[in-house]
C-alpha cells in the first residue's frame, strides 16, 4: 500500500516555475532541492550529475544532509542504485531491507530510511540522479513517481539549456573582449 499523493498541482507549479525562471544551473538545483525537502516533508534532497570519465555521481545540489554523509566517499554510478541510470526510477522504501547502496552504514547513521531515485534525463539519455530521502519508511504513490519522473526530464532540459545560455554568453563576451583591429578583421571575413 502506498502513501497518499503528496506531489499536488500547487507544488508541482511552484517546482516547475523554479526550473523555468532561471538563467544559473546552481541557483536552480539549490532551490528546487529546497523546495522539494520543504514541499514533500523529508529529510534531504541530492541532485546529481554523472562524470562519465571519473564514472561518478558528482553533486550539483544538496540541501538538508550533514556534512558527514555527503563526505562518505564517491558516489560510483554503477555500485549507487545504480538502475537509476538506465532510465528508471529505484525506490527503496526501506533501506534497512535492501541490497542496492552503496554506503549503508552512513545512510543509516544518517538517519535515512526511504530514498527515491529519479534519472534526470536529457534527449532519453540519463544524464544525472534526483534523489529523495526520507527519515522513515516511504511508500511513495505512482502517481508521486510519475510527476517526479517529468520532473526529472525537466531538469535535464533546463539543466542542459542553461549550460548552453552560459556557454554562448561566455563566447560572446570572450568576442566583446577581443581587441578593436582584431574584431574589424573579423567581420569583414
Amino acid at each position: 500500500m502506498s502513501d497518499k499523493d503528496r506531489i499536488d498541482m500547487d507544488i508541482f507549479r511552484v517546482v516547475t516555475r523554479a526550473v523555468a525562471e532561471s538563467d544559473n544551473l546552481e541557483t536552480m538545483v539549490n532551490h528546487m532541492a529546497q523546495l522539494l525537502v520543504a514541499a514533500l516533508e523529508i529529510k534531504g534532497c541530492n541532485m546529481f550529475i554523472l562524470n562519465l570519465e571519473a564514472e561518478e555521481l558528482e553533486v550539483l545540489a544538496t540541501f538538508g544532509l550533514s556534512t558527514a554523509f555527503l563526505g562518505k566517499g564517491p558516489i560510483m554510478a554503477d555500485r549507487s542504485i545504480g538502475c537509476t541510470l538506465k532510465g528508471d526510477p529505484v525506490i527503496i522504501p526501506d533501506t534497512t531491507d535492501t541490497d542496492l547502496l552503496q554506503y549503508p552504514k552512513a545512510v543509516e547513521q544518517e538517519g535515512i530510511r526511504a530514498i527515491v531515485s529519479i534519472p534526470i534525463v536529457f534527449n532519453r539519455e540519463a544524464v544525472g540522479v534526483l534523489r529523495l530521502y526520507h527519515h522513515k519508511v516511504w511508500n511513495i504513490s505512482e502517481r508521486d513517481v510519475e510527476s517526479l519522473m517529468i520532473l526529472g526530464e525537466n531538469i535535464g532540459l533546463a539543466a542542459m539549456f542553461t549550460l548552453l545560455v552560459n556557454s554562448l554568453q561566455f563566447v560572446n563576451k570572450a568576442i566583446q573582449d577581443l581587441p578593436m583591429e582584431l574584431t574589424r578583421l573579423l567581420r569583414e571575413r
